[in-house]
């Protein structure tokens, strides 16, 4: 990863390729470490080594160097990779770990939008001084510190002379109870009901004094458990039986899960099936399918790299979404219209039946081009259209403003 003499911010993209591609990050974070000791007013470097110190999971030590960088500077720029720029996106950040806002710059890589990263908080959820711009992109996910700031940026930004791009009052939409109410009742979409349930209720179920069925209509084993506010399969169990939910709660010391029934979506050939879609402006775009013998899918480990068939079966799923997405039309449909959101992915796969099962829908999930071509040659064409998609809606916005008298 190429860090520039200068050490300006560099963003989250180059880090998160020199991982898929397998390089030394500790080294890396290691040499940021030494530079940040004799260098230690540059903002932009202690920003840099913390989104590696993220990208290697090392969450407190990244929340410890980040506070730092922000309390000597909250707004950091992306120059476009094409110059001269086209376009000036400014991008609203909360702090916090790699989940917490949306990571734009892996998807907008080699392109000519300058992204102006604004980090924001309850006490000034939108400084006076903002650069010029020609849209705004509300980043921040739905936490429990970024939830106030939301509430505020409403009235900001409700009148905002740019386009404001993921309107503040719709970010709530992708938590996981609130999707899940959302997006009841659409035909062709599955999404199961998700419950909020604490351990005392979790330990009454393993004890038997109360039932889950009669705690939760429709409930039923077996279940699927996580942590509230829990990303990336973080605490994430299939329970068969309330036999097992001691076990589950003597390694996870959270008070408040998410508990919703597993479907079982593998295919007649017994694999599971994990699709990542992306919808711009309501238009669907395939990012990536993991395959796996396993229900839980994280693309990383489901041996995408390792199998050419699974590879093979991933091309075939992309080259072809032009039927997926007919097929799903009125349910892809229902989720941009109901999250009333301009930019966000799904996780999803189809059933047996031909359902699409919702797993997740965000605005913070990560695409990306960054898988190596020699092993996915065809993802580059696909990724390109996903990144060119984003862009000419970004176009669209700014031809869309009325001209100054």
């Amino acid at each position: 990863m190429p860090l520039r003499p200068e050490l300006d911010f560099i963003g989250l993209a180059p880090f998160l390729r020199l991982s898929i591609a397998g390089g030394d990050l500790r080294q890396v974070a290691q040499v940021l470490l030494e530079q940040a000791r004799q260098d230690q007013d540059n903002p932009n470097l202690w920003m840099n080594l913390a989104t590696a110190f993220f990208t290697l999971g090392e969450r407190e030590l990244g929340l410890t160097i980040q506070g730092q960088a922000l309390q000597m500077q909250r707004r950091y720029t992306l120059p476009a990779r094409r110059q001269p720029a086209r376009y000036r996106l400014l991008v609203l950040l909360n702090a916090g770990d790699l989940a917490e806002n949306t990571p734009i710059d892996c998807l907008l890589e080699d392109s000519d939008v300058e992204l102006i990263y604004q980090y924001v908080s309850q006490a000034e959820p939108l400084p006076a001084d903002l650069p010029e711009h020609d849209a705004v992109l509300v980043g921040l996910s739905v936490t429990d510190t970024s939830q106030p700031i939301l509430d505020a940026l409403v009235p900001l930004l409700a009148h905002w002379p740019q386009p404001v791009i993921n309107a503040p009052q719709y970010i709530p939409n992708v938590e996981r109870e609130a999707a899940s109410a959302l997006l009841q009742g659409v035909p062709g979409l599955l999404i199961p009901a998700t419950w909020p349930v604490d351990r005392s209720a979790l330990a009454a179920f393993a004890d038997g004094s109360r039932a889950i069925e009669d705690s939760f209509p429709g409930g039923r084993f077996p279940v699927i458990l996580r942590p509230t506010g829990s990303h990336g399969g973080h605490g994430l169990a299939r329970i068969d039986s309330a036999a097992e939910i001691d076990a589950y709660l003597a390694a996870e010391p959270e008070n408040s899960f998410y508990l919703s029934n597993f479907i079982d979506y593998s295919g007649p050939d017994g694999l599971f099936r994990k699709l990542r879609v992306a919808l711009i402006d309501g238009q669907p775009f395939p990012c990536h399918m993991g395959v796996s013998s396993h229900w839980m899918i994280h693309y990383l480990n489901a041996g995408m790299y390792e199998d050419a068939a699974k590879r093979a079966a991933e091309f075939a799923f992309m080259e072809g979404f032009a039927d997926f997405a007919a097929r799903h039309a009125t349910a892809l449909e229902a989720i941009h219209r109901r999250s009333g959101l301009d930019y966000l992915c799904i996780d999803c796969a189809e059933t047996r039946d031909g359902t699409l099962l919702i797993f997740e829908i965000d605005h913070a999930m990560v695409v990306h081009a960054m898988d190596p071509e020699e092993l996915f040659p065809y993802k580059q064409v696909h990724m390109l259209k996903v990144r060119q998609a984003f862009e000419d809606y970004l176009y669209r916005l700014q031809a869309s403003r009325p001209t100054p008298l």
